[in-house]
């Protein structure tokens, strides 16, 4: 028999369904807030039906990561896409305005939340959101070289340099929104990033 063979009785539940509820949790009251109880009520399934799925809170909380980053943060890769260095810092910019603006979700930003607070207890939690937010840093400053390669992006600053500022930009604007910055005001703060942003042909 396939060691990836699943032999046993149907779970009796939508697995993504319930993923979705336990992702809305997590991203309300971050991994440490979210109480198993809390968890298990909102998927609507038991303990022991939660660790045989995703194994424990931790394995359920990354499992959830996976398709927040599919979701409303879904403007980052499509940006990376865009023809122009201006082009993907605008996506990226009015990406996160709306993103952070849309209250049919938690406000800011699950990746950076959940990776600010936490005993010690959360550590393994926090360094995987942590790789995973230097991983699209990147990304985004593998697309900022390309630029500058190809004469779309002046050389002024390092890539690098460039990809942690627009990271930082966006961070902050994920403060502001879990502070109740409406959705004007923060498409305001993506304007003004852009109008400032280094390196960039400002007409």
């Amino acid at each position: 028999m396939s060691k990836t063979s699943c032999v046993g009785r149907p779970k009796g539940f939508d697995v993504d369904d319930v993923l979705e509820k336990a992702l809305v949790v997590f991203w309300a009251k971050g991994y440490e807030g979210a109480s198993l109880s809390d968890l298990t009520k909102a998927m609507g399934i038991n303990k022991p039906s939660l660790y045989s799925t995703f194994g424990n809170k931790e394995g359920l909380f990354l499992k959830a990561v996976d398709l927040y980053e599919q979701r409303p943060c879904g403007y980052f890769r499509p940006a990376l896409e865009e023809a122009t260095a201006k082009a993907v810092i605008t996506a990226m910019l009015n990406g996160a305005a709306k993103s952070l603006a849309d209250h049919n979700n938690p406000q800011g930003c699950m990746l950076i939340q959940s990776a600010l607070t936490g005993s010690d207890d959360c550590e393994s939690v926090k360094q995987a959101l942590i790789s995973r937010r230097r991983n699209h840093q990147n990304e985004l400053k593998i697309r900022l070289e390309l630029a500058q390669q190809q004469g779309d992006l002046t050389t002024e600053y390092s890539a690098e340099s460039l990809a942690q500022y627009l990271a930082t930009i966006i961070q902050g604007m994920t403060i502001q929104a879990t502070d109740c910055s409406s959705a004007a005001e923060l498409q305001n703060i993506a304007d003004l990033a852009l109008s400032h942003f280094p390196g960039l042909e400002q007409n």
